[in-house]
């Protein structure tokens, strides 16, 4: 009698054996169609790949001495365009022969290729004095440094302050090499005469 009962049960689930064979192959299918998970694209985030605390760096020229300093009281460099952005940076060029220049801002960015510098907010270049000639100081709220070329310049508002006088311009460039500075629209100026 358990035979004929075991027989019994094993007909009755016969009929749902290819049942169950098609609802896991309609399952197995299903998953086969489904579009893989997006896989992260990790340089499309703008996340730092390394960061250095009060970073300075100096490049030198052929013969070894050196050309400018740059420092910051924060680097960040980005992987996904090759950027560095730099918090409180100090650019120095020691001047062979001339007075050494010096630069800081509030924030910056070097480019990818680390040519150009990009200086904002309360930007402040101040040449020091020397024997032919006394210190003077340029505010703006923009500058772009290129460090090889001894250039820089900005579309911005700027003032320049000297022993003398102050003048005021819209724009700027500076050719360190030639010992050029171009105030390039607005320009106003307040001097005292030199004394006798």
């Amino acid at each position: 009698m358990t035979e004929n009962r075991l027989i019994d049960r094993l007909r009755a689930w016969s009929a749902l054996l290819p049942l169950l064979v098609l609802l896991a192959g309609t399952y197995w299918l299903s998953q086969q169609v489904l579009p893989l998970p997006p896989v992260p694209n990790y340089k499309a985030r703008h996340d730092p790949d390394f960061i250095v605390d009060n970073f300075s760096a100096v490049s030198l020229g052929e013969r070894g001495a050196p050309r400018f300093l740059i420092a910051a009281q924060r680097m960040q460099h980005y992987p996904d365009d090759d950027t560095t952005d730099l918090t409180e940076p100090r650019l120095t060029s020691p001047g062979v022969g001339n007075p050494p220049i010096h630069i800081s801002a509030r924030r910056g960015e070097v480019s990818h290729n680390g040519d150009e510098v990009f200086l904002y907010d309360e930007v402040e270049v101040i040449r020091d004095a020397s024997a032919a000639m006394g210190e003077m100081k340029a505010s703006t709220s923009y500058l772009h440094v290129v460090p090889d070329a001894e250039a820089a310049d900005t579309d911005r508002p700027v003032t320049i302050t000297e022993e003398r006088g102050t003048t005021t311009a819209m724009g700027m460039t500076v050719d360190s090499k030639a010992r050029v500075l171009k105030l390039l629209a607005q320009v106003r100026g307040e001097y005292a005469p030199a004394p006798h």
